[in-house]
């Protein structure tokens, strides 16, 4: 009913999961990661509690292969469970029933492992594998690339209906007050992995932090532009002189609050050109709407 990759970033130490099923919500019942723990995805009349304990177990020494064992062998529905598991050294793990249906398997790569389940057949956690291995980039980036991998090789022969992606980093989360840096859930949606990206790229410019390459100085043109909207959208009430003082500093601020981009808000003089490119879309949309209002 289900497939699902689990994954750990050497570089930085993130954990996550991604999975894409025909059955609603995947994102309350399968995915659960813990920063500088590991990651679990449990599937196929899956056991939400493998969750937490797989998590527990690994954060009180278990290897992911133990973790493994300890849950399913105590669980007399084993045989109709599928499980993935990575710790934070990026060593994993999978476990299927002996009656998930067909095609149902798993296959551990490189500092991942994917497992699914009513599958078009092995292809399909081979070609994740192989995606998550061969892209650069954010986890969240590679685990995304991967589902599609798999849907392209034919995914869950049922069809697709919800999908989910997790990745946790110690502090990533908004506000750096939890471990949240990536939770998305598409409920219910005909492409559901397409949407799941989506959601992403609203996601990254909401809740990501500035990346510094992004940063750039308001100059004469940058504030000359800015003074503009703001004074268009009622933020601003200067006067339009291309000036980056401490005015229109504090319109920008409680702009970007306005707007929701509250974890790229600075106190310099400095602006992320990711916002300011989003910033010029939603005004353009914002001036159109009055267009046609008017």
């Amino acid at each position: 009913m289900t497939f699902s990759i689990v994954a750990f970033d050497p570089d930085n130490g993130d954990l996550g999961v991604a999975v894409q099923s025909k059955f609603p919500n995947v994102g309350v019942s399968i995915p659960f990661a813990k920063a500088g723990v590991g990651a679990v995805a449990t599937q196929c009349y899956c056991n939400t509690s493998y969750g937490p304990r797989g998590l527990a177990l690994l954060e009180n020494g278990a290897s992911p292969e133990q973790a493994l064992a300890i849950l399913t062998d105590g669980d007399p529905q084993r045989d109709y469970r599928q499980v993935g598991i990575i710790d934070a050294q990026g060593r994993s793990a999978s476990f299927t029933g002996a009656h998930g249906f067909d095609w149902a398997g798993s296959l551990q790569g490189r500092h991942c492992a994917a497992q699914g389940n009513t599958l078009a057949g092995p292809g399909v956690v081979q070609a994740m594998v192989r995606a998550f291995e061969t892209t650069p980039g954010a986890l969240a980036l590679r685990l995304m690339i991967a589902l599609q991998a798999g849907q392209a090789a034919g995914g869950d022969r049922r069809g697709q209906q919800s999908a989910a992606l997790k990745v946790v980093r110690a502090g990533g989360g908004y506000g750096g007050f939890d471990d949240r840096y990536v939770d998305i859930s598409v409920y219910d949606h005909p492409t559901p992995i397409a949407e799941l990206e989506r959601l992403y790229a609203i996601h990254r410019l909401t809740y990501f932090r500035s990346e510094p390459e992004q940063l750039a100085r308001i100059d004469t043109a940058i504030a000359n532009e800015v003074q503009q909207i703001l004074h268009a959208r009622g933020f601003y009430k200067g006067v339009v002189n291309g000036v980056c003082d401490a005015e229109l500093l504090r319109a920008l601020r409680d702009f970007m609050g306005w707007e929701n981009y509250d974890e790229r808000i600075r106190d310099d003089e400095l602006i992320d050109l990711e916002v300011l490119a989003d910033i010029r879309v939603k005004h353009a949309a914002w001036l159109q709407a009055q267009g046609h209002a008017a």
